[in-house]
């Protein structure tokens, strides 16, 4: 395993107290050649799984070198060094973003299918949170077309294509599993970046009111980490997944304001409140369809929004956190 224990993740550098005792730590950086010919000399990797990534839309609007260095060069430098050491995996599993997929695919009121684009700042700072006229549909790796309305997402894309034109040349199987929005135990509770389930967490369990963005009706797909690293292994190991896109969701869209309310709920804290603030190159809506995904790797999402909150409420509060 190669992790650089990046400070916004890990609160120190060392090895994480959730890491499988059996599991071989390497400290060092995807973008460092040095690493992987370290990494390289020592080992043959026979299935990879690719998850080193810079995240963050609205921090990949300011950094996006860091992220560009991370998620497209650091792949690059992986598939180089897998390349100067005569080696081809048995399979390569990529876990990739829904955030390719930008606004995606919405629809008129007569059927017809539309991509809108990207929402805009004066769209934003005017109050108007949709397209006129226009349904948000989920995504679907099948048939929407990804168009990523963040530098996040765009290096996600990016790193979706250098994987599959080195795979396929070097008749490698490869598998890319577009994640939405996932929360649950063991994530940081510190980075801001992870997610807005933990944050709305901290912010209820100090009993306050959780400022809701946009008018509250905004559409995330949270699916729990229990779920997704099912999806993960599976593709791993299934021969059946080779040079698929697939989405891994619960396929239910949940509002931000229903979400929000939920937390509330569970810490007797007060209601969330409507700001109307926005972050740009965010999306309106997002969430997907997972029958191409539990078809071809025999997986269906266990872990229901209530339960995975709770668990992780229930973590939090074993975490002796000091507020």
């Amino acid at each position: 395993m190669l992790d650089n224990l990046h400070p916004q993740v890990h609160a120190s550098r060392e090895r994480p107290a959730r890491l499988h005792p059996d599991a071989i730590l390497l400290e060092g950086d995807v973008t460092d050649p040095e690493a992987w010919d370290t990494l390289l000399s020592q080992w043959n990797p026979k299935r990879v799984l690719h998850l080193a990534a810079e995240t963050g839309t609205g921090q990949s609007l300011t950094e996006g070198s860091r992220h560009a260095s991370v998620n497209v060069v650091g792949t690059t430098r992986m598939l180089d060094a897998f390349a100067a050491k005569g080696i081809a995996p048995e399979k390569i599993v990529l876990t990739s973003s829904r955030a390719v997929y930008g606004e995606g695919r919405w629809v008129t009121v007569e059927g017809k299918d539309v991509y809108p684009g990207q929402r805009g700042v004066d769209m934003l700072s005017a109050g108007q949170w949709d397209f006129p006229g226009l349904t948000s549909q989920p995504h679907n790796a099948e048939c929407t077309f990804p168009a990523p309305t963040s530098v996040y997402g765009a290096t996600k894309l990016t790193q979706e294509h250098v994987l599959s034109a080195w795979c396929r040349s070097f008749d490698v199987p490869y598998t890319t599993l577009r994640l939405q929005n996932v929360y649950g135990v063991g994530q940081s509770l510190f980075n801001s970046y992870t997610g807005i389930v933990s944050l709305f967490c901290r912010l209820a369990r100090k009993n306050q009111s959780i400022p809701v963005y946009e008018d509250g009706e905004i559409i995330r797909d949270f699916v729990c980490i229990d779920d997704v690293a099912r999806a993960v292994v599976m593709a791993l190991m299934s021969d059946g997944a080779d040079g698929e896109v697939l989405d891994v969701g619960t396929g239910i869209g949940t509002s931000i304001q229903q979400l929000a309310t939920m937390v509330a709920g569970i810490y007797d804290a007060p209601l969330p409140h409507l700001t109307a603030q926005f972050r740009n190159g965010d999306v309106r809506a997002a969430w997907c369809e997972i029958p191409r995904t539990t078809s071809v790797l025999g997986w269906s999402p266990r872990v229901s929004l209530g339960e995975g909150v709770a668990q992780l409420v229930t973590w939090i509060e074993e975490q002796n956190l000091v507020d």
